[in-house]
């Protein structure tokens, strides 16, 4: 059917006889230089690349906190590698460690002597010795931070300051300023099961040494500090070099600052977050209700955990120490 709206269909048309074609002569070859070239209309110009987009912007790391304060030791490297060691005498400690489960404060003492006085050649069994001459102890076991602070003074010939009132407070600057010039510092605590600060009222109540501090920084430390070669993002105090102390970030505030500690019964630097272990030391008042079940004998003070261990702690420094 068509569409009236449709134009008449005409019928078919012959096809017009055709004139042949004659191609033209060739020009002759001195007109073929003469001939006009095509018209840069004609002329297809090749479209340039489009350029090259601009590289993403870079993502932003966060760098690993700064280290202050370990110029005098090299033990960060081996906390953060997980596989720290006590310099010299571990034969001598694993042995002790496998005979004496419960001597981790005394074990956490003569660490600190290591370090004290790197050249000295004082035995942990002496250290054992004379605790339980003087009657700080009868297992090992260390439950008076004043005993031990006698005991350090007379069996490794240092200072040794009591610290009261907890880690917290006026207490903060002053722990931090002793690690970052690089002495130990002896720490009870709750242990728990993979070593670190818990809060077990006392039951699980261990010690352990601090050698140094992890702070995070916001900024790249100028003059007096020296990249670690092998871990970006790490400065160290560069030795003999003048350099200001980073700012402690304030108690309460954001920022990293941590304890770089090990328990005495443990091969392993931990770094442990600083109010986690000022918590757990404040929390110490109780007796551990197994210990006082077992049938053996212990040296606890007048008070309990609460006047001998509970917010306090020991820094140690060399008797040469002014500082």
């Amino acid at each position: 059917m068509i569409s009236p709206c449709s134009p008449p269909l005409e019928p078919p048309r012959a096809p017009a006889p055709q004139a042949p074609i004659i191609p033209p002569p060739p020009l002759p070859p001195d007109l073929r230089d003469l001939t006009f070239p095509p018209s840069s209309s004609s002329i297809q110009t090749p479209i340039p690349p489009p350029p090259p987009m601009p590289p993403p912007p870079p993502a932003k790391v966060f760098a690993p906190p700064h280290v202050f304060g370990l110029e005098k030791s090299q033990l960060l490297k081996e906390a953060l590698e997980k596989d720290g060691r006590v310099p010299r005498g571990r034969e001598d400690v694993q042995r002790l460690l496998k005979l004496h489960k419960d001597r981790c404060g005394l074990v956490a003492l003569w660490m600190a002597g290591t370090l004290l006085a790197p050249h000295s050649d004082i035995p942990l069994e002496r250290v054992v010795q004379v605790a339980m001459e003087r009657g700080y102890t009868a297992q090992g076991e260390m439950f008076s931070v004043a005993d031990m602070g006698r005991l350090a003074q007379e069996a490794l010939g240092c200072q040794a300051e009591v610290l009261c009132g907890g880690l917290g407070g006026p207490n903060r600057d002053h722990v931090l300023q002793h690690l970052v010039a690089g002495h130990p510092l002896l720490i009870p605590y709750d242990e728990d099961f993979n070593h670190e600060p818990c809060q077990r009222k006392g039951h699980k109540a261990h010690w352990a040494v601090s050698t140094g501090v992890l702070l995070g920084v916001q900024a790249v430390p100028g003059l007096g500090y020296a990249e670690d070669p092998e871990l970006p993002g790490l400065f160290h105090p560069e030795p003999g070099m003048p350099h200001q102390p980073p700012s402690v970030p304030e108690e309460g505030s954001p920022g990293a600052v941590y304890l770089l500690s090990k328990q005495g019964k443990s091969w392993h630097y931990q770094l442990w977050d600083y109010d986690q272990v000022r918590d757990s030391n404040l929390q110490l008042t109780d007796f551990s209700p197994s210990r006082a079940a077992d049938g053996r004998e212990y040296v606890v003070p007048a008070g309990g955990l609460q006047a001998g261990l509970c917010g306090q702690a020991l820094l140690l420094r060399p008797q040469d120490s002014s500082h």
